[in-house]
């Protein structure tokens, strides 16, 4: 479990509390009282959490290329903190309250249209949940979100009590990789739009390292091997944060065909991790407070094989 999961899933860390505190903020105050009692909440987690805190200053130094004060780690913070907040507006208003801007989505209209189901790769930046609410724009358009519920339970309750549909819309990836595979494959032959996170991986998945911010940093391969076996288009998805009620969705076309080549796994899988990560890498220059990484991403250890993990996947779903 990520620094970040841990602070938001266990109670002695105060994440809990912080999420119903933030819910009954957010529906009794209205959005402008809960944005200035996000200062104190802020204060609090920089005060007390040093893990994240170092972590921040390090990922910012990274970016910026020089030492951070302690008002940007604490910027830092308080965006992740507004973006929480938000994620209760979004599903208890829609996205009545804010302004969502959309660039490239003419694009994704147009994977979608061939019907064979879009994968769209997103990352721990700003807010996915943004994509929700243009899911409630366009109903036409089916969302899937693949998501662990287990790592953010506080969250995920608060979630579901707001909206008892989303569970619908969520695969979990808590499932065992076979059950993973062939819900999005079932969702992806429907047309559905399936969304995931492609920027970490949890405990057990095969890392491989590409270039980010400077360093060798590792990123899961699964996405990819399940974009090769599904064989559908995959468009990258950014929804950053622009401060205040501003969002913007960024829709960039990857490929219409992921192909891993069985001979070539390796030079395919490490060409299209460093596509993903000079995407996000650029995006996290564009909006350096709204990485969500509060945790040494560089340090992250290498597992078995991504070999052995091909061969797997797409043994269970016919590949």
């Amino acid at each position: 479990m990520s620094t970040n999961e841990h602070w938001q899933s266990r109670p002695e860390g105060g994440g809990r509390f912080a999420i119903w505190l933030i819910r009954a903020i957010a529906l009794y105050g209205g959005r402008r009282v809960a944005r200035v009692c996000l200062y104190p909440i802020t204060l609090y987690f920089y005060l007390r959490r040093r893990p994240e805190r170092v972590a921040s200053k390090q990922y910012l130094q990274r970016v910026f290329g020089e030492p951070v004060m302690p008002w940007q780690v604490f910027k830092h913070i308080h965006c992740f903190a507004a973006t929480i907040m938000d994620r209760v507006f979004l599903l208890a208003h829609g996205e009545k309250p804010f302004q969502i801007e959309t660039e490239g989505l003419e694009l994704l209209d147009q994977r979608i249209a061939q019907g064979r189901g879009v994968l769209l790769f997103g990352s721990h930046q700003g807010s996915f949940e943004a994509l929700r609410a243009l899911g409630a724009r366009r109903p036409e358009m089916p969302l899937r979100v693949v998501l662990d519920k287990q790592k953010t339970p506080a969250m995920t309750e608060l979630l579901e009590a707001l909206a008892p549909d989303i569970g619908a819309c969520v695969i979990d990836a808590a499932q065992d990789g076979t059950s993973i595979a062939l819900a999005m494959s079932e969702a992806c032959q429907n047309g559905a739009v399936v969304a995931m996170l492609a920027d970490r991986g949890r405990g057990h998945e095969v890392l491989r390292y590409a270039p980010f911010l400077g360093s060798p940093a590792p990123f899961p391969v699964s996405p990819w091997l399940l974009a090769h076996t599904l064989q559908v288009p995959v468009v990258l998805c950014f929804g950053l944060y622009l401060g205040g009620n501003r969002y913007r969705l960024v829709f960039e076309p990857l490929a219409d065909r992921v192909e891993i080549p069985r001979q070539q796994r390796g030079p395919a899988l490490d060409a299209l991790i460093a596509r993903y990560a000079q995407r996000l890498e650029h995006y996290v220059h564009v909006a350096p407070y709204n990485w969500f990484n509060f945790y040494d991403f560089w340090q992250q250890d290498m597992r078995a094989p991504a070999e052995h993990v091909v061969a797997a996947v797409g043994e269970r779903v016919g590949a």
